[in-house]
């Protein structure tokens, strides 16, 4: 039985304007994610790996082809998508479990009661219990990053948007975010789009691991990472993962001479 599509593009491309001329983006790009896939995507600076995010999440519509999510072509932001920054973009005047429930608070104009105990429990499972109350200046990077994590997951969203989410931690809080969500994701499965820099992350995470091209960007590799899960720290010592990360970085390499 063929699995689910969750995001489509179909002969996506996208030419912004700007006060220089036209720059295209990306070009003819064809992909597909399947329910509860997790997929990486790696890319040299300005190959449209974000855009291709905000093409997914609504906020940005393509200049041709067509974005579906779930069959439907995607016109506006969803409920069932949640969206992990770069940065955590944090209200700096609101605690952290208010910064938690600020969609519901978005959506409605109010929170309620089951609102403010879900979101405990969610800030429960990133490792945040007894920090609800704190403000976000009171925290580390790494757990302001846990914050952003837990608010697209208050909604309960089917998919879950990641632009380098861990970009700015050092390497071990990178490393240790990475599991976590590794843990999230194999407990509550969602379909995850990942974009990163970081060819042994991207290895090390996901189900399949999408190379785009220099702009205007284009898949050129849709390779199928296949170690056992669950995955950890010894993961990372596996031949098979080496392997894996030492055919992208020449395909990256290549590509980049």
């Amino acid at each position: 039985m063929t699995a689910q599509a969750a995001i489509s593009f179909s002969n996506v491309g996208q030419v912004f304007r700007t006060a220089t001329g036209s720059l295209e983006a990306l070009r003819g790009v064809d992909m597909t994610l399947h329910r509860h896939e997790f997929v990486a995507v790696l890319g040299p600076s300005g190959c449209g790996k974000s855009t291709l995010l905000r093409l997914a999440s609504g906020l940005l519509s393509p200049t041709s082809g067509t974005v579906e999510v779930f069959g439907l072509p995607v016109r506006e932001p969803r409920d069932d998508i949640g969206i992990v920054f770069q940065k955590p973009t944090l209200l700096p005047w609101a605690n952290i479990e208010d910064n938690v429930v600020f969609p519901a608070r978005h959506k409605t104009g109010r929170v309620s009661k089951d609102d403010h105990l879900q979101a405990q429990a969610i800030l429960a499972r990133v490792g945040l219990a007894g920090f609800e109350k704190r403000l976000p200046s009171e925290l580390s990077g790494g757990m302001q990053q846990r914050v952003g994590i837990a608010r697209a997951l208050f909604m309960n969203p089917d998919i879950l948007l990641m632009d380098e989410p861990f970009s700015a931690l050092d390497a071990l809080t990178r490393d240790e975010m990475g599991f976590e969500l590794l843990r999230l994701w194999e407990a509550q499965p969602k379909t995850v789009m990942f974009i990163t820099h970081s060819i042994s992350e991207a290895v090390l995470l996901a189900d399949r691991v999408l190379v785009m091209s220099e702009r205007p960007g284009r898949v050129i590799e849709n390779l199928r990472i296949d170690l056992p899960r669950p995955r950890g720290f010894e993961t990372a010592n596996n031949k098979v993962m080496h392997d894996y990360v030492s055919h992208l970085r020449g395909l990256l390499l290549k590509r980049a001479a």
